[in-house]
């Protein structure tokens, strides 16, 4: 046989030719054939220079490769050519690795589900196994809700979700909540297409929160707002129910796209505003319990379910101003009147105040216009006095009730918050909640002691008696006058000034000057006077008209006013 001669040419091709294929075969998976079996390592050829070593456990792993033989072919993966011992490094459970990343690659694109075992726990998490691939599954993917004990679900098959893969650095999250959630998904559309609006259920309260209660109805929750377990105010559903106790409710909304299902408790019950325009009628008094306090009033329970609102406003005859909260205080029994009751709108008002006496109407029973009372002086403003009277209650003095002598500032200074003081009831007016009073009056009327002594009214003081006054005071609203031979004064309004407008001028009078008016309004019992030039002129015209003329005389209005006025001036 001759002898084959083998060049240097030759020798660098070969040897090139061996490194290009040592190359290609690291990092891949090949095939090769079990050649030997030492105790508990398979020798693998896989067509390179060395065979490589693979621990038989790598092929038993959950029996799924079953027992190999010298002889049977398998799929390993070359991590390395050759290693120090001059071997190729072979692992079984990379080339497993390389095949289920494959496959779930697959699924994932594909938003397939699968098959794992968890088998570790590690921070943040879980580790799993699917089919020889390691995947992540955190704490949170693990249930629909916070689970204790992990230990029923280790080294258990069962389906998971794949949530996020990067081959690049080894990564794979799953999630065997979303296939909880998705299978929950499922129950619930066919729990509620058996469901219908109107329909009774039992159903065990699951949880309770501040607007309501999660109520389970076997297998999907249904929502029981506060407002819907009693007809009567709920402030928390604690009050009425508890954790795992077993209820009846009524379906009252089904949203079939969200599976959203209201509850019902109170429809079960009889409606207790069906008729209540005629179990509570307007004016009729009740007796009913504070159940909430706000800042525009309270509310009051008549019955269950059945509430009312006392308005701040009609809380108290005087207290105006006040906190609700301190008139009234939570579960306090109060009487109370029906004011209105409006059955769509589901409202009744109330009235507090209304239990009790109007304090103005109780002042003017016992204290008659005239009538002398006394008081606290609560307040001095620049308009008058305000007196504290009896039922809490106050009077005004006005400025020019203080003093007929004085004029009404000046009277003003000579009171101070806290003197009580004695004055004479003006007027009451029960509907604008107000008392006039005077202290003026209680002085001796000088103007009535002097009618008195001419001989009663047809010689004195009287309505539409002429009296002569002396200007005391002029401002821009009129002017203030003394009756002759006495101290009672009085106030002409600018209106009354002059019959003329371009007469009714305040300025046009002096101080010190005499003129002539008329008594328009005289009260003896309360010492009130009007006077007004105006009036005067007035009458006198007609007068003149009657005794001088008339329009068919042919003398003129000036002539007839003229020899009126000249009649007058020679008496």
């Amino acid at each position: 046989m001759a002898q084959q001669t083998v060049t240097k040419e030759d020798f660098e091709s070969m040897l090139l030719d061996s490194f290009v294929d040592n190359d290609a075969a690291e990092g891949t998976v090949v095939r090769g054939k079990v050649v030997a079996i030492e105790k508990d390592l398979a020798i693998i050829d896989v067509g390179l220079k060395t065979e490589g070593r693979v621990p038989l456990k790598e092929f038993g792993q959950a029996g799924r490769d079953g027992t190999i033989t010298i002889g049977s072919d398998v799929e390993v993966y070359v991590d390395r050519v050759e290693n120090a011992m001059g071997e190729a490094v072979l692992s079984r459970e990379k080339a497993r690795r390389e095949e289920s990343w494959v496959k779930l690659e697959e699924k994932y694109n594909a938003n397939e589900r699968v098959e794992g075992t968890i088998f570790n726990q590690v921070k943040g998490g879980f580790t799993v196994d699917l089919e020889g691939a390691v995947a992540f599954l955190p704490r949170s993917q693990v249930d629909i809700r916070p689970i204790r004990d992990i230990a029923p679900l280790m080294n258990v098959p069962q389906p998971f979700q794949i949530l996020k893969m990067d081959k690049r650095r080894g990564n794979i999250v799953v999630s065997r909540r979303a296939i909880l959630e998705e299978s929950r998904a499922e129950q619930r559309s066919e729990i509620v297409q058996q469901l219908e609006e109107g329909q009774v259920v039992d159903g065990v309260v699951k949880n309770i929160t501040d607007y309501g209660a999660f109520v389970d109805l076997g297998g999907i929750d249904g929502l029981l707002h506060v407002t819907d377990i009693a007809w009567r105010r709920v402030n928390h559903p604690s009050e009425v129910l508890t954790i795992g106790e077993t209820i009846k409710v009524q379906i009252v909304r089904i949203n079939h796209e969200s599976h959203r299902i209201s509850l019902g408790m109170k429809q079960l019950q009889a409606d207790p505003w069906e008729g209540i325009e005629a179990k509570y009628p307007i004016g009729a008094k009740f007796s009913g319990r504070v159940t909430n306090i706000t800042d525009y009033g309270a509310f009051v329970e008549l019955e269950p379910g059945i509430e009312g609102l006392i308005h701040v406003s009609e809380m108290s005859w005087t207290k105006k101003n006040v906190h609700p909260g301190k008139i009234v205080s939570t579960s306090q029994e109060v009487d109370v009147v029906v004011l209105e009751v409006d059955p769509d709108k589901r409202r009744i008002s109330l009235g507090l105040k209304q239990t009790l006496q109007n304090p103005w109407e109780a002042f003017a029973e016992k204290n008659p216009v005239g009538a002398t009372i006394e008081g606290e002086v609560k307040n001095k403003t620049e308009f008058g006095l305000f007196i504290g009277l009896e039922g809490d209650v106050d009077g005004m003095v006005h400025l020019s009730d203080l003093d007929w002598q004085k004029s009404g500032e000046v009277a003003l200074d000579d009171y101070n918050r806290g003197d009580i003081v004695k004055a004479k009831v003006l007027d009451v007016d029960v509907e604008k909640e107000r008392i006039s009073l005077g202290i003026k009056q209680l002085a001796a009327d000088d103007l009535a002691e002097s009618s008195a002594a001419a001989g009663g009214e047809a010689g004195g003081l009287r309505k539409n008696a002429v009296v002569t006054t002396e200007v005391i005071d002029v401002n821009e609203g009129g002017i203030e006058v003394r009756i002759a031979d006495s101290e009672v004064t009085s106030f002409i309004r600018r209106a009354d000034l002059s019959r003329d407008r371009n007469d009714q001028r305040p300025e046009r009078f002096s101080k010190g000057e005499k003129v002539d008016a008329r008594v328009t309004q005289y009260d003896r019992k309360t010492g009130r006077i009007q006077l007004s030039i105006k009036a005067l002129e007035i009458a006198e015209e007609r007068e003149a008209v009657a005794n001088f003329g008339s329009s068919d005389s042919g003398a003129s209005l000036g002539d007839i006013l003229g020899a009126a006025l000249k009649g007058r001036d020679e008496k």
